[in-house]
């Protein structure tokens, strides 16, 4: 391989990596966004089942957050398996700790 295509093949990396980045921001902040609109019902005194409900796409979105963060750990460590950033049986701790 020669230098030219190692620095494509990174430039690609780098670029899927801040793609899921972004992704996992934009993730992160509409659970912050609903996590808003929770407190605010709750210091309204809204009906319980409502609240409730609320909390639960808050958790779903925090969920989907972390997976995509793991997934794209796991994506590094395929396309880079020299990366020392985190190792198999972290991901795996990591991924079961979401479960």
């Amino acid at each position: 391989m020669t230098d030219t295509t190692t620095g494509t093949r990174r430039t690609h990396v780098e670029a899927d990596r801040a793609a899921q980045q972004r992704k996992i921001v934009n993730r992160l902040r509409r659970a912050q966004g609903q996590l808003a609109a929770v407190i605010a019902a709750v210091e309204r005194g809204e009906d319980c089942r409502d609240v409730v409900t609320q909390l639960a796409a808050v958790s779903k979105a925090l969920d989907r957050a972390g997976f995509t963060i793991v997934s794209s750990a796991m994506r590094n460590c395929l396309a880079d398996p020299s990366s020392e950033s985190v190792t198999p049986d972290e991901l795996e701790k990591l991924f079961l700790t979401l479960a």
